[in-house]
C-alpha cells in the first residue's frame, strides 16, 4: 500500500475532483462516512454515548461535521466545537457545517470555547473526535487550538483522529509544539507518511485507512517511492512448498556466529532460520563454544571455527568460512561474534568475497565502522540490520538521535550511496533500497524491545534468502512476519514479560495467518 506525502495526497484529491468528476463533497462525505464506519466498528453502536466533535475551520474541520451529522442519526448525544468562526468557513467545509446545522435544529455548535466549556464538553464524552487541523498544517500549534489539544488529551477520553492527529506534521511525524494523542486514526484514501514517522507513532493509535473512490491509476501516475508493507504482500512473496519438496528445496543457511557467553544469538538466529522454512542451517561457530551451541539447538548442524586465544574466530578460519559460504544459500554473519580486533578483521576479508546473498547484522555491522567503502565491491547486495545506535556509528555520527529524527531519510541514504538493503530497526522499522524506494513495516511492539530480537530477525531474513528470495523481498517479508510473530507472542504473554524466544515458537503462525488474511 502505498504511502503518500501531503503534496502528493493533494495532487490526488485535485485530479480525482477535476479529471474523474468527483465532487469535493462528495469525497468530504466518504471520508466522515469512513470514520463513523471505522468508530462503530471499534467503540460499538453510538446510540446513546455522548461524542464530541472538535472541528477546524479548514476541510478537516468539515469532515468533522459530516462525523457529526451522521453520529445523530445513529443517535448518539453529539457535541460540536468550532475553533474558529462560522463566517472564516469556505467551500465543503462551509457545506458541511450549514447541512449539519439544517439536519440538528436547535443544535448548537460551540464556536471558540473557554477552556472551562472545552472541559465540560470531555467531561461528558464518551468518544472524542479531533477534526481539527489536517494534513496542511506545517508551522507550529496556535494558543487555542494548543487549548484544545492539551484538554483532549489530558481527559483520557478515547480519541478517534481524523486523517491524522491535529498537530503531526504529515511528512516527518514530527509534533509541532502540541499534538492529540489519538485512540485511533481514521485516514484516508491512503497512509500519510508522517503517521509511521519520528515521535508521531505515540501519538496515532490504531491506524485504519478508509477507501475514499481516488482512482487506482491517479496513484501509479505519482513517483510514491514509499509504501506500507501488508499481509497480502507478504504472502505473495513467500515461497510455494510443492508436494514433491524435500529440504535441499528449501535451500541452506549458513550462519557465522557466537562467541564466549554469547551462543544465544547463534541459537536464535539458527531456529529463526528453521521455523521461517529454510531446508538447512548450519551454524560456524569458535570451536570451543561449539559444544554448548550444540546442546541448544537439536536441528541445526554446526561447523567449529580456529579461534583466537579468547575464543572468537581467528585469522586461520577465513579459509574454512569460504569454503563454507560457498556451499551455502545464504549467509548470516554477527551475532555475538565480538569486537576482537582479530575476529574484526576476518569479517573484514570475508565480506567482500561472499558471492551468495548475505545478511551483516550486530558484530558484523561494528566491523564496517570506518570501512563501509567495503560495501561497494561486494559480488552481492548484502542485508544490512542496523539499530539505530549501529547505523549511527555506520555514518559516524556520535548518537542515534539524529538518526532517528530521519529514520527514512538516513537509510535511504546510505543504501543508495553504498548499493545495499538496509533495514533500519526500530519503531516502525524502515526497508531501504539501493534504487530509492522504501519499505515501512506496520507490525511490531514495545514488548521486542529485548534483547535477541535482532538475532531472530537475521535468522528469518537469512533462512528467507537461502530459499531464493531477492533482497529486497526477503527484507520486507521478513521484517514484517518477525514482526507480527512478535505481535501473537504480546496477545498470549503480554509485552512487559516476552522474550525473544517467545518469537520462534509464534513465526509459525505469522505465516499462517498472512497466508489465511489481511492484516491491514
Amino acid at each position: 500500500m502505498k504511502i503518500v506525502t501531503a503534496a502528493q495526497m493533494q495532487e490526488l484529491d485535485r485530479r480525482t475532483i477535476e479529471e474523474a468528476g468527483v465532487r469535493g463533497a462528495t469525497l468530504m462525505n466518504r471520508a466522515g462516512t469512513g470514520v463513523v464506519s471505522t468508530l462503530e466498528a471499534i467503540f460499538g453502536s453510538p446510540s446513546g454515548k455522548t461524542i464530541s466533535i472538535f472541528c477546524g475551520k479548514g476541510n478537516n474541520g468539515g469532515d468533522g461535521f459530516v462525523v457529526a451529522r451522521l453520529l445523530r442519526r445513529k443517535h448518539a448525544t453529539v457535541q460540536v466545537c468550532l475553533l474558529g468562526n462560522p463566517a472564516e468557513l469556505k467551500g465543503d467545509a462551509k457545506l458541511m457545517y450549514t447541512r449539519f446545522t439544517k439536519s440538528s435544529p436547535g443544535s448548537k455548535v460551540q464556536v471558540n470555547p473557554s477552556e472551562k466549556t472545552i472541559w465540560a464538553m470531555l467531561g461528558k464524552s464518551n468518544v472524542v473526535v479531533d477534526a481539527l487541523l489536517g494534513t496542511g498544517i506545517s508551522s507550529p500549534v496556535k494558543e487555542r487550538y494548543r487549548t484544545a489539544i492539551e484538554a483532549i488529551n489530558d481527559s483520557g477520553v478515547p480519541t478517534v483522529a481524523v486523517d491524522l492527529p491535529s498537530g503531526i506534521h504529515t511528512d516527518t511525524g514530527a509534533i509541532l509544539g502540541s499534538a492529540v494523542r489519538a485512540t485511533l486514526t481514521v485516514t484516508f484514501g491512503y497512509p500519510k507518511l508522517g503517521l509511521y514517522l519520528g515521535p508521531a507513532i505515540d501519538f496515532v493509535g490504531q491506524i485504519h485507512c478508509v477507501d475514499i473512490g481516488i482512482p487506482d491509476h491517479f496513484i501509479e501516475d505519482l513517483e510514491v517511492k514509499s509504501h506500507l508493507i501488508t499481509a497480502t504482500e507478504v504472502r505473495n512473496l513467500l515461497p510455494s512448498r510443492p508436494m514433491s519438496s524435500h529440504k535441499g528445496t528449501f535451500g541452506h543457511a549458513g550462519i557465522i556466529a557466537g562467541s564466549p557467553g554469547k551462543t544465544g544469538a547463534a541459537a536464535l538466529g539458527a531456529i529463526a532460520a528453521l521455523r521461517v522454512g529454510t531446508g538447512l542451517v548450519t551454524v560456524g561457530t569458535p570451536s570451543s563454544v561449539n559444544p554448548t551451541l550444540e546442546a541448544k539447538v537439536l536441528e541445526a548442524m554446526t561447523a567449529p571455527l580456529p579461534e583466537t586465544e579468547e575464543c572468537t574466530v581467528s585469522h586461520a578460519a577465513l579459509t574454512q568460512m569460504r569454503e563454507f559460504a560457498k556451499t551455502r544459500s545464504a549467509i548470516a554473519i554477527g551475532p555475538g561474534l565480538t569486537t576482537h580486533p582479530e575476529t574484526t578483521e576476518v569479517v573484514r576479508s570475508f565480506i567482500p568475497q561472499l558471492e551468495h546473498p548475505f545478511v551483516v547484522d550486530a558484530d558484523g555491522l561494528n566491523a564496517l565502522v570506518g570501512h563501509t567503502d567495503l560495501l561497494r565491491v561486494c559480488k552481492s547486495m548484502p542485508i544490512l540490520t542496523p539499530h539505530p545506535g549501529e547505523m549511527a556509528r555506520l555514518i559516524g555520527q556520535s548518537n542515534s538521535r539524529s538518526i532517528n529524527n530521519d529514520r527514512l531519510g538516513v537509510a535511504l541514504r546510505f543504501a543508495q550511496a553504498h548499493g545495499t538493503m538496509v533495514v533500519l530497526k526500530g519503531a516502525r522499522t524502515i526497508i531501504a533500497g539501493p534504487n530509492g524506494l522504501a519499505a515501512i513495516c506496520p507490525t511490531g511492539n514495545p514488548g521486542m524491545a529485548t534483547a535477541g530480537m535482532g538475532d531472530v530477525l537475521t535468522g528469518m531474513l537469512v533462512g528467507l534468502l537461502a530459499q531464493g528470495l531477492s533482497p529486497w523481498d526477503a527484507a520486507r517479508a521478513g521484517v514484517f512476519l518477525h514482526g507480527l510473530a512478535g505481535d501473537l507472542a504480546a496477545q498470549d504473554l503480554g509485552q512487559a514479560g516476552m522474550i525473544a524466544g517467545d518469537l520462534l515458537d509464534c513465526i509459525p503462525h505469522a505465516i499462517v495467518q498472512v497466508q489465511q488474511e489481511d492484516r491491514i
